[in-house]
């Protein structure tokens, strides 16, 4: 048989490079002497992430434009066409089979260069809203895998098929993992535990919301695990000596950190949607309003209409948290009604779905 030969691109955050490190977690559990080649963004996580998950990866030199005139933005059309050019040595050097791409910006010039090579490729859009860089990307790719409904807007209806965001295997089943995550943590058994996520990076408002309701928290018996990204870990981890708190800049093992926890405060990007529906906690999202098209906010509205959650938008933290975080601690009826609903959304073989679409187009 053919030795199979496949090219990963997203990145930027991880909510476009744990998708495609799953997709290719799950080929390589199929085709086990397959090659795999990451493509990234030179300066960005995904250099590190992906050798950490033991794939090869090579960088473009390549970023979004700002929303505001800067020297950045005068660079752009430099750093588009040295990545075009490097895009093109690399797939005429690795030669693949299909181009995957999870949306990022580096994705943009590998998925436009596979196009004119006549390499099949594949779209895996997470969000409700698609970015710029799928949308464009869109009319030469020869699937979309999508994970929310209506995106036949933003995509030829022809070319979409509906398979849930991927999501990491070991988060299939948390149930049974929870005295390993009490212990991992080194959490009291006997008392609830609050998880935040903020994103890799972090959130500034939900950081500011946390600190100033840490006293609330021990006042309801609650323990903290508190992920407040990187780019704040420092202004936040004095917080850490608190008994009941613990500051991370980032989780390694979220399959642990799910099972240790009671309820959830996150943002509302497209992987931690998909995760906290297979894992089913009680969760208050706090969507992001500095993201394209506020397609956090329609993410998490996606879940609430359907009675899995709670959304609180940003601007109403100050006059609406404390309430409605209050009654969903002390209301058992309304954490299981949550949850169970939440539970009902998950795709949980979005990552088998996608690699049968990707395996299908090889095949033909």
């Amino acid at each position: 048989m053919n030795k199979f030969r496949f090219i990963l691109s997203g990145g930027g955050t991880g909510g476009h490079i744990y998708p495609a490190i799953a997709i290719a977690n799950e080929l390589k559990s199929r085709f086990p002497d397959a090659e795999f080649l990451f493509v990234g963004a030179k300066d960005k996580m995904e250099m590190q992430k992906v050798p950490q998950a033991g794939y090869k990866i090579r960088g473009l030199w390549i970023a979004g434009l700002q929303r505001k005139l800067t020297f950045d933005n005068t660079l752009f059309p430099v750093k588009l066409i040295t990545s075009l050019l490097k895009a093109r040595r690399i797939l005429a050097e690795f030669k693949p089979d299909v181009v995957i791409g999870t949306g990022g910006f580096a994705s943009g010039p590998l998925l436009q260069v596979a196009s004119f090579a006549g390499v099949p490729s594949v779209i895996q859009e997470q969000n409700s809203y698609p970015g710029i860089t799928n949308k464009l990307l869109a009319k030469k790719a020869s699937k979309i895998c999508v994970a929310y409904d209506g995106l036949e807007r933003f995509f030829p209806k022809s070319k979409i098929v509906f398979t849930g965001n991927p999501v990491r295997q070991d988060l299939i089943d948390v149930a049974g993992k929870r005295a390993e995550a009490v212990a991992y943590f080194n959490l009291d058994p006997n008392k609830k535990t609050l998880l935040v996520l903020g994103g890799s990076l972090g959130a500034r408002r939900i950081n500011q919301l946390i600190a100033k309701e840490l006293v609330v928290f021990e006042a309801l018996g609650l323990q903290v695990i508190w992920q407040c990204g990187k780019l704040y870990h420092e202004q936040y981890q004095h917080f850490d000596e608190k008994t009941n708190v613990q500051v991370l800049a980032f989780i390694d093992r979220m399959d642990l950190v799910y099972a240790a926890s009671d309820f959830v405060i996150s943002r509302a990007g497209a992987s931690s949607v998909s995760e906290l529906c297979i894992v089913g906690k009680p969760t208050v999202f706090i969507p992001s309003p500095n993201v394209a098209e506020d397609h956090q906010t329609k993410n998490a509205q996606s879940i609430v209409d359907k009675g899995g959650a709670i959304l609180i938008r940003e601007s109403e933290l100050d006059t609406q948290f404390s309430g409605i975080f209050n009654k969903l601690v002390s209301d058992e009826n309304l954490q299981r009604q949550l949850s169970d609903n939440m539970k009902k959304l998950a795709k949980v073989n979005a990552t088998k779905d996608i690699a049968d679409e990707i395996v299908k187009l090889i095949k033909s």
